[in-house]
This record gives structure tokens, C-alpha cells and sequence, in this order.
């Protein structure tokens, strides 16, 4: 049974989404079988995935509402399979706060999936909303990308006390999978310390290999491809590749 990870932190330009995407892309290149459902209605996951936005397709959204079935909505790409998103989303959480229970939607859709992939990763909002609350009831664990720089760790207290009210009132599974270090610059000791600190708040929950700071990662997206296709020589790549390792051996243990 595969797992359900969403990734996530209220703090916005962290490397959410690029992660969520290299990760996916990464981990199939490996030979998993994984999903990406994009959950932010942004769909920067979407687009970063190389799928284009055009009237008609029907995304997440629509899933959610019951207006179509997730595997008419799944497209398949070469670096994974992608639930898509799409604007619409943002009217979800207006919607979804006049029905029972609304915050089970997101999982009462990736439970019938999730037999079939060795991992669900759900790309979230960049806020603490019914989106994301959609997604934390939904999920086993978080993947927490944190930014190597100032104010990194601000509002991670804020999420952590959502993840304790969700695992006590709604989800008692949810655990924290794993923390990324993103634009991490280790020629400046303020990265180095940054990067000490969070592992000193997640003990052994901090993979090795920390996201540097780099101008093909930032450009990847609007060629619409993973950075294993963009710059598969460069060291974003190769530190996507290690998590994904590491990422791999959770998933397999």
C-alpha cells in the first residue's frame, strides 16, 4: 500500500512545489510508481510536470466534487503520473465548508488510489486552510521543505501545532516523513547554521544532501520539465537524486 505525503509549509517561495516535483520525477526515475496530485490552485506543479493548462480538462476539482473519477483525471507523463490542478480549486474551500465533514474529501480520494503507486505526494497550498487541512487528514506524513535562510524556522511552530490538533482530532497516523533543506549555500555560515538549527528541532528527520541554490532549478519550471530533464549534470539534480535515494529506502522499509 503506497503512502500519502503531503508536502507542505505555510511559508511561501521555500521550494515547495520544486520539490514536490524533482522528488516525483527523481523517484520515478528510480522505477516507483508515483503520483503527484497538485493541491494548490496555482498549479505550479501542474505546469512544472509539462502539462499545459487548456479549458476543459478536468482536474482535481473536479475529482473532489464527484464530477469525475480520479483516473479519467490522472495524465501520465514521463516523470510520473499527475492529478492536475487548475484555479477552479480556489473556489473548493468555499464549497467544501458548507458539507459534512470538510475535511475528508481529498482522502476519501486518494484512499481508492492509493493500492495502485508506491507513494502519493500532494502539493500544497502555501497556507494553513482547508486545502491543506484536506491534505494533512489525507496523508501518513508531511514532507517539510525548509529554506536555508532568515526567518526559516518562523511559522514551522505554527505548523506544528496544526499537525498535533490534526493527528489528535482528525488524523492520528500523521507523523512527520521527512524536512528538506532548500537553497541551501554552503560557502556562507549562516546557511551552515540555519541548517543545524532545523536538524536540531527534527532529530533524524533532516535528509542529507540539502537543495542549493541555483538558477537552473528556478529556470526548470518554465521549460516545463523536472530538473532531471532540464540539468540532469547539475547539483540541484544530483541533490534531488540523494533525497529520492533516501526517500526510496522509507519507502521500501
Amino acid at each position: 500500500m503506497g503512502k500519502i505525503i503531503a508536502v507542505v509549509n505555510q511559508k511561501g517561495g521555500v521550494g515547495k512545489t520544486t520539490t514536490a516535483v524533482n522528488v516525483t520525477a527523481s523517484l520515478t526515475a528510480l522505477g516507483k510508481k508515483i503520483l503527484l496530485v497538485d493541491f494548490d490552485p496555482q498549479a505550479n506543479a501542474t505546469s512544472g510536470m509539462g502539462i499545459a493548462r487548456k479549458k476543459g480538462r478536468q482536474t482535481v476539482y473536479n475529482c473532489l466534487l464527484g464530477e469525475e473519477t480520479a483516473s479519467n483525471a490522472i495524465v501520465h507523463t514521463a516523470y510520473g503520473d499527475v492529478l492536475p490542478s487548475s484555479a477552479d480549486l480556489a473556489g473548493a474551500a468555499v464549497e467544501l465548508v458548507t458539507m459534512p465533514q470538510p475535511h475528508s474529501y481529498l482522502r476519501v480520494l486518494l484512499e481508492r488510489l492509493r493500492e495502485s503507486y508506491d507513494a502519493i505526494f500532494i502539493d500544497c497550498p502555501p497556507s494553513l486552510e482547508l486545502l491543506t487541512l484536506n491534505a494533512l487528514a489525507a496523508a501518513d506524513g508531511i514532507l517539510v521543505p525548509v529554506q536555508c535562510e532568515y526567518y526559516a524556522l518562523e511559522g514551522l511552530s505554527d505548523l506544528m501545532n496544526t499537525l498535533r490538533m490534526v493527528k489528535k482530532r482528525i488524523n492520528p497516523r500523521l507523523e512527520i516523513f521527512g524536512v528538506v533543506l532548500t537553497m541551501f549555500d554552503g560557502r556562507t555560515n549562516f546557511s551552515n547554521q540555519v541548517a543545524q538549527e532545523v536538524r536540531r528541532h527534527f532529530p533524524g528527520k533532516v535528509y542529507s544532501g540539502a537543495i542549493p541554490r541555483s538558477v537552473r532549478l528556478a529556470e526548470a519550471p518554465s521549460h516545463g520539465v523536472p530538473i532531471t530533464v532540464y540539468d540532469r549534470a547539475g547539483r540541484g539534480c544530483a541533490a534531488y537524486r540523494t533525497i529520492a535515494e533516501q526517500i526510496r529506502r522509507q519507502l521500501e522499509s
